[in-house]
This record gives structure tokens, C-alpha cells and sequence, in this order.
């Protein structure tokens, strides 16, 4: 009951960073539940949960969305998702654990640097996204960051970023949920017995976002949240090199 108090409460957290960025749920949930769980225990688990937040903030504000890039993003995803489930069944817990590490703290590491406005980058470059973050998704988790980062250089509103990285995510979690169904991650009772005290604490997370999204400034969160990660990827690294 401890535990599934302590995974409750970390869903919470990122079901919070998630209804207010439009990503990065996992990379909170994820490195912090590994240190309770298994890294593809977690992984399973908290995959319920990021299906019921990303179901929850995809369809907030649909007509926002922009229809041509998440379309280039989903082909790519799916091939992405592909290669990643590959890796996952055959990675030793050690290297993944390091290798989850060393992504948490480099995108910790993107966050914080300064970065100077640039123009809007080709749109070829949802190829590049779709696929790395089809494959951190489901080796990591994670597949927010690398759409993030080019939707965020694509010259959209506010709006249309939130609602359209909403699809992106929301299209890489059900292929994530479809993938590890095949490979037998999500067969675990005890995944589903632990989801019932994960997911309802998660879609809390995303109604007390909901009534802060618009009091809270993001770059500050986004802040708060990037030396969260560098304390995290820090930790991961250190327990992987033990």
C-alpha cells in the first residue's frame, strides 16, 4: 500500500507538468518510479496513466491542432515504436537504467541552456522527430521531448503547439499501449491492481492543472522542472554505474 501511495503521488506530478506543457510526464514519473519498481514494471504501469492524460488534454481543443504535422509526425512514430520495443525486450535493466539517465539529463541540460530565436525549420524534420521519439517512447517513455522540440520551431501559436503536440502524444501512447500488449509488459496483474490507485491520481494531476494553467508561467515550470531532471538523470546514472 506504501508504494502504490508513493507511484499515486508521482503520477500526480506528472499528470500536473503534462496538463500544463502538453508533455513531459514521464520524464518525472518514469526515473522516480524506478526507484521503487523495475524500469519495465514502470514502464507498463505508467503507461495507463499517460493514455488517460493524454486522452484527457488531446481532445481539450481539437480544432487547434495542425492536421499537416502531426500526419507527417505519425507514419514515423509508428516505425520508431517499432525499433524501440525491439531494444526494450532485449535491454539489460543496468543499461537501460543508464541509458534513461543519460537522456533525462541531456534534455534537462536542452532545457536550461539559453536559445536565441531562430526561423521556422524545414518540415522535413518531423521524419527525424517522429522516429526518435516513437523510440524513446517506448524505450524510455518519453516520447515528448523529441516532438516538442520541433514543433516548437515550427512557427505555431501557443494554441496550435499544445493542441497539436496533444496528437502527437496522444498517437504515440496508444501504439506504446498496442506494443507492449504484444510483447506481454502489460499481462502483469499487478501492473493493472497498481493502476487503480495510478490512473485516478493522474487525471486529478490533470484537473488541478487545469485550474492552474493559467496562474502559473510555463517557462518557470519548465525551469523548475529541468533541475528536477538533472538531480534524477543524475541519480539514474549513479544507481546504473553501482
Amino acid at each position: 500500500m506504501i508504494e502504490a501511495a508513493a507511484l499515486a503521488a508521482i503520477a500526480f506530478a506528472g499528470a500536473l507538468v503534462f496538463g500544463i506543457t502538453g508533455f513531459g510526464a514521464a520524464l518525472i514519473t518514469i526515473p522516480l518510479a524506478t526507484h521503487l519498481v523495475p524500469l519495465k514494471f514502470a514502464l507498463a504501469l505508467f503507461v495507463l496513466a499517460d493514455l488517460a492524460a493524454a486522452l484527457a488534454v488531446g481532445f481539450e481543443n481539437p480544432r487547434n491542432a495542425v492536421r499537416a504535422e502531426w500526419t507527417r509526425l505519425v507514419p514515423m512514430i509508428v516505425a520508431g515504436t517499432a525499433c524501440g520495443v525491439t531494444l526494450l525486450v532485449n535491454l539489460p535493466r543496468a543499461a537501460g537504467m543508464l541509458l534513461l539517465g543519460l537522456f533525462v539529463l541531456g534534455f534537462a541540460i536542452f532545457t536550461l541552456l539559453p536559445r536565441a530565436r531562430t526561423r521556422v525549420i524545414s518540415a522535413a524534420w518531423a521524419w527525424l522527430a517522429g522516429f526518435a521519439g516513437g523510440v524513446t517512447s517506448t524505450v524510455f517513455g518519453a516520447g515528448g521531448p523529441p516532438y516538442a522540440i520541433y514543433l516548437s520551431q515550427r512557427g505555431l501559436s501557443k494554441e496550435q503547439f499544445r493542441a497539436t503536440l496533444g496528437f502527437a502524444t496522444l498517437a504515440s501512447i496508444s501504439l506504446r499501449v498496442l506494443a507492449f500488449l504484444l510483447t506481454g509488459l502489460l499481462l502483469d496483474a499487478e501492473v493493472w491492481l497498481k493502476a487503480l490507485a495510478v490512473v485516478p491520481a493522474c487525471l486529478f494531476g490533470i484537473w488541478v492543472a487545469r485550474k492552474i494553467f493559467r496562474r502559473i508561467s510555463r517557462d518557470a515550470l519548465m525551469r523548475a522542472v529541468a533541475l528536477l531532471l538533472l538531480a534524477t538523470g543524475v541519480s539514474l546514472i549513479f544507481r546504473a554505474a553501482l
